[in-house]
């Protein structure tokens, strides 16, 4: 930008001190001050579109590269998914060949025996008692169960008879 010095303000200064006078001076100045304000806030808003078109079309252009490595992706999924899903049917086509000569009209998955669901039968009551009951005490682990109103009542102090 035009780079001013303190000579070169003082100068201008002179000449508009001379040129307008002393009364018209403050107005001038103030008018010249508000159109200064106003072109650099032009120039800052013509910076800022400048830049947010800028990161718009870096974006665009990463949008684009995503959107192509997205596309390369589903393309090498789909290519394995078709190739899978091929040997697959291989596979049954041959598990088939083999079922048919077991004279079977049931198909194979059918003729597999699947075993009947069996409970664990695990007790928590068991796996809790297995700890010992010192090591309870000693870590202040609580063994009973007692009511808000009856441990108060546990650690109330004594009255003094009298």
């Amino acid at each position: 930008m035009i780079d001013f010095g303190f000579d070169k303000i003082a100068l201008i200064g002179a000449v508009a001190l001379i040129v307008i006078g002393p009364e018209k001076l403050p107005r001038v100045a103030r008018t010249v001050g508000h159109l200064f304000g106003k072109a650099q806030r032009y120039v800052s808003d013509v910076k800022a579109e400048v830049n947010r078109s800028i990161e718009l079309d870096e974006l665009k252009k990463m949008k684009t590269e995503f959107e192509d490595a997205a596309r390369d992706v589903e393309q090498s999924v789909s290519k394995e998914l078709n190739q899978t899903s091929a040997e697959l049917e291989e596979a049954w086509k041959g598990t088939e060949s083999s079922a048919a000569t077991s004279h079977s009209s049931e198909p194979y998955w059918l003729q597999t025996p699947v075993p009947e669901y069996k409970h664990p039968n695990k007790n928590w009551r068991l796996k809790r008692g297995a700890t010992p009951k010192w090591y309870k005490q000693r870590q202040g682990v609580r063994t009973h169960v007692q009511s808000g109103s009856a441990r108060v009542a546990r650690f109330r102090p004594p009255r003094p008879r009298g």
